[in-house]
């Protein structure tokens, strides 16, 4: 099943199968690690849901839950 990366729960994983966004937040998303292929995990979501923290490559990534909707994961 595919969904956006803002839908996973803490503790759910998925692998990354698009990146998408405006040019230069999907620049940065991709230099930042979030390629298609790669595992991600929600680890931790802020008390008012923003921003979402995930474990990806060995490292915690905090975004905004908006940029979190334009990358695409197939759930694990």
């Amino acid at each position: 099943m595919v969904a956006p990366l803002s839908q996973l729960q803490p503790g759910q994983r998925g692998r990354i199968t698009r990146v998408g966004g405006a040019s230069s937040v999907r620049r940065r998303m991709l230099d930042l690690g979030l390629v298609p292929g790669t595992e991600i995990a929600a680890i931790h979501a802020a008390p008012l849901r923003d921003p979402v923290a995930f474990l990806i490559r060995g490292y915690h990534l905090a975004m905004r839950r908006r940029d979190a909707e334009a990358i695409a994961v197939e759930l694990l």
